[in-house]
């Protein structure tokens, strides 16, 4: 008999009986603690003892935050399957990617029709059974093209929108005895999940052979399928051992609303069936799978990945071409790709396993990503690796008083406002709310409170970076002071960052300020703008957006100002002098706080990049007539169609230049412009770089980056010297390569 090879688990059946309520949440959580993998709760609406499943699995899910979580099995003839995909969706990405969906045909008929559920024949429940899976998968595919058409007879979507995308890939579990249903099992569900209670002898065996024969006539491998059993209490560790040797049962599901029998199967016969089960494939030489892709998935990966050699926890995690997850991968803000691997890690070892992949992939493209809104667009790539950082999104504020937080590199800004508001504080942190922290954090970060209180970081007070060779080390003032100096503007070259610590400022609320100008005469408005900004108190930070105009020849811009104070009269008298710079088309300035900012620009869709962007980015000490007419120039050719201008300078220019490696301390605004090859961005955009003193990389698409004009000289002399100490072999390299083999003088 076979043994697929799966990674045993172990979880618990418990009934949902609603008195007292408490009692099935007090095992699911019991389950937890006591390190079960699942725990799962039968599904009968029509019983007016039990708790509503779906309710109660939710519940479940909100009071744990390890184990699993599914119905044993759901049923389906009183769950529509449209809105069960969404439901499903839902508490997945809320319980972090902890469900997992059980489903049957349905079985007390009577009981179901009393319920206002439909009679179906046996047959009939087979097929209203595979038309809700393709109707549950295609609501999971966000990605895919036009509405979802898809069922048939009893279950069906015509212009269904499909989403949200759950957390991870949802397996769906059936629960099958008899023949077509055993056959659906092996064409279409992730896992066979029968009662041992129910099932004859030899009916193991014979079910395997039924579903891996209907498996391989749809072209699926029988390992996609996992084999889970529902188990009494009184089950031997000697048979469970033999179950899954012989049997190639890999999850235990066991039964019970005793508090005692899970404290003891998992005290005694859990270990005792992993011992075994382990001792017994190492002799026979039967390595343990992760996640087995079919043969269409297989079909979709490319050549130089050695797929089948990830660690199996990372290639459960991991995300390929063939999945239906990747279509998150296809796109950033500005960028469209199609990355060969993706690896989304969820835990510290994980994502260890994940740089030494990348090392064993030396000769692809690694793109790191935190949340995709970077405008360079460098975190995916075409047909390389990406380590997506997503899953560590820590938020915790340790210490209010001082303003001490740390924040995992997946958490979004947006997030971290909402968090910190409360507190009274602050982190200055871009302009929009779904930039990644991890990105901004170790490039510089010019936001909304750069003059008022710096670059996001001059916050910071610690890093803590897994290196290429896999080491995990923390960066701060007194430890590892060279990585951390390094960390602070040029941090994608020397490891993947998990966690910093931030000194957050006392922030309450604050003048937002939005202003639309008549911007025709662009030369003119820039001047007054730049002049308006050097003269404004450091209070005033924020940015002006020019487009390229319109068919009539007038032109707008948008200015976008946040100041630094809680008094309207103050936050007036600091606005009053851009009155006069140009005619005012729109105005409105209101009190706010500083989450509500970050919150209001979208940050939450799907991102929607294709193709490659082009962005240019140059730093700026003053703006100058010279400057303002090239400009100007630039626009009236139609060569950029967003032009931004970010106030710089103030506290910015407090800190040392040889403090960070951001090196650019007297810059006093940050030029940003989109364009196309078509445009003529690049012709226009030489004649303002003799104006620039450097620029900022996170805002430049330039390919190969110039690092040459991103640092000073001496920092980039001491960042290609701490590139030969931390990364002598250039693994980080695909964001904007510092070369330790560069000459000395180069």
């Amino acid at each position: 008999m076979p043994d697929y090879g799966h990674p045993l688990r172990f979880g618990t059946f418990v009934t949902p009986r609603n008195a007292p309520p408490a009692r099935p949440v007090e095992l699911a959580v019991l389950s937890e603690r006591l390190g079960f993998d699942l725990v799962t709760f039968q599904d009968h609406p029509y019983q007016p003892g039990f708790h509503d499943t779906w309710t109660l699995l939710s519940w479940v899910a909100a009071r744990t935050s390890r184990i699993h979580v599914s119905g044993n099995v759901l049923n389906l003839p009183l769950r529509q399957p449209a809105v069960l995909a969404r439901a499903s969706a839902s508490l997945d990405l809320l319980s972090g990617g902890r469900f997992d969906l059980g489903l049957g045909a349905g079985g007390f008929w009577d009981a179901i029709e009393a319920m206002g559920g439909r009679r179906l024949t046996p047959g009939q429940g087979v097929d209203a059974l595979s038309e809700a899976i393709d109707i549950i998968r295609g609501i999971w595919d966000p990605h895919r093209r036009g509405p979802l058409r898809a069922g048939g007879r009893w279950h069906r979507v015509d212009g269904a929108k499909t989403g949200p995308a759950p957390a991870h890939e949802i397996p769906i579990w059936l629960g099958a005895y008899k023949p077509r249903m055993l056959r659906l099992t092996g064409r279409k569900a992730d896992g066979w999940l029968p009662s041992l209670g129910y099932l004859e002898p030899g009916a193991l065996a014979a079910g395997n052979r039924a579903i891996d024969d209907a498996a391989t006539e749809a072209g699926r491998d029988p390992r996609e399928i996992t084999r889970l059993l529902n188990i009494p209490p009184q089950t031997p560790a000697a048979e469970l051992a033999r179950l899954a040797l012989e049997d190639g049962i890999s999850v235990f599901i066991v039964a019970s609303d005793d508090e005692r029998t899970p404290e003891a199967f998992a005290g005694e016969i859990l270990p005792t069936v992993r011992e075994e089960v382990d001792r017994e494939r190492a002799g026979r030489g039967v390595s343990v799978a992760g996640r087995v892709r079919g043969t269409a998935a297989r079909a979709r990966r490319s050549p130089g990945i050695a797929y089948d050699e990830l660690p199996s926890a990372l290639a459960d995690v991991a995300i390929e071409p063939g999945d239906v997850a990747y279509g998150r991968y296809r796109s950033t803000y500005l960028r469209g790709a199609a990355p060969g691997l993706v690896l989304a890690p969820r835990t510290l070892d994980q994502l260890h396993d994940a740089v030494a992949v990348a090392r064993a992939h030396r000769h692809l493209p690694l793109g790191v990503l935190s949340a995709g809104h970077g405008i360079s667009g460098r975190s995916i790539n075409d047909g390389g690796l990406v380590l997506d950082v997503g899953a560590f999104d820590e938020i915790t504020v340790l210490d209010p008083a001082s303003g001490r937080v740390r924040l995992g590199p997946g958490a979004r800004w947006a997030d971290v406002a909402r968090a910190l508001a409360p507190h009274g504080l602050a982190i200055s942190s871009g302009d929009y709310g779904g930039v990644g922290v991890g990105g901004l954090a170790t490039a510089g970060g010019i936001g909304w409170f750069a003059r008022a209180h710096g670059l996001t970081i001059d916050r910071m007070r610690a890093v803590d970076v897994v290196l290429a060779d896999g080491s995990l080390v923390r960066a701060s003032e007194a430890e590892e002071p060279d990585l951390f100096w390094a960390m602070r503007g040029a941090g994608a070259n020397f490891g993947i960052a998990v966690s910093f610590e931030f000194d957050a400022v006392p922030v309450g609320r604050v003048g937002f300020a939005q202003l639309v100008f008549d911007a025709t005469d662009a030369a003119e408005f820039l001047e007054g703008w730049g002049a308006f900004i050097e003269r404004a108190d450091r209070a005033v930070s924020g940015e002006v957006i020019l487009s390229s105009g319109s068919g009539d020849g007038r032109r707008s811009a948008q200015a976008l100002l946040v100041v630094d104070d809680d008094d309207p009269e103050r936050i007036i008298a600091h606005l009053q002098p851009i009155a006069q710079v140009a005619p005012l088309i729109d105005q409105s300035v209101a009190l706010v706080t500083y989450d509500q900012i970050m919150g209001a620009f979208p940050s939450d869709g799907p991102q929607q990049g294709r193709g490659e962007p082009m962005s240019r980015s140059g730093l700026l000490r003053r703006i100058t007539p010279e400057f303002a007419r090239e400009s100007h120039a630039l626009l009236d050719a139609g060569a950029s169609h967003f032009f931004a201008v970010r106030a710089v300078g103030g506290a910015v220019a407090d800190v040392p230049a040889d403090a960070t490696a951001y090196g650019w301390r007297d810059a006093g605004f940050s030029v940003a412009a989109f364009g196309s090859p078509r445009s003529g961005l690049d012709a226009h955009w030489s004649r303002l770089l003799p104006f620039f003193e450097g620029m900022y990389l996170s805002f430049d698409s330039t390919t190969p980056p110039p690092v040459e004009r991103a640092f000073p000289p001496a920092h980039l002399r001491r960042l290609r010297e701490l590139k030969r100490r931390y990364d002598p072999t250039g693994l980080f390299r695909d964001n904007f390569f510092i070369d330790p083999d560069a000459p000395a003088g180069a």
